[in-house]
């Protein structure tokens, strides 16, 4: 699975997320950082990238959009935690919905929780 880092995480999180064996690249590797969320978006989905964010405008696009595609994770409440409990969160969770991310869905982890919804969003 290939996941795209959003410019509102940090780039630190492709080392810890490589190291649990993920495909990880930060949009800041790809010249997107100050590009808009359709761009990002729609490279992640040209590209074959989940893309995962901390910012809900993305799954809103996707599910304005009627998309199947990209799945997107979100991580929700985590604002005030530091970047080291983002990547537990993230290499604590993915294993168990990445059947999920390669069909299609918008996954939230927060936490206490993990959400999974199928695209596209009715």
């Amino acid at each position: 699975m290939r996941l795209l880092l959003d410019a509102n995480l940090s780039p630190k999180l492709v080392e810890a997320l490589s190291e649990a064996g993920h495909d990880v690249t930060h949009v800041a590797d790809l010249g997107l950082l100050a590009a808009t969320d359709a761009t990002i978006l729609q490279r992640a989905e040209t590209d074959g990238y989940v893309l995962v964010t901390a910012d809900t405008d993305f799954p809103m696009l996707v599910a304005l959009r009627r998309a199947t595609s990209p799945s997107v994770v979100l991580l929700r409440g985590v604002a005030e935690l530091p970047m080291a409990r983002h990547a537990e969160l993230l290499v604590a969770n993915l294993p168990s919905v990445a059947d999920d991310l390669e069909r299609g869905v918008i996954v939230t982890i927060s936490p206490n929780r993990v959400r999974v919804r199928n695209l596209p969003i009715d």
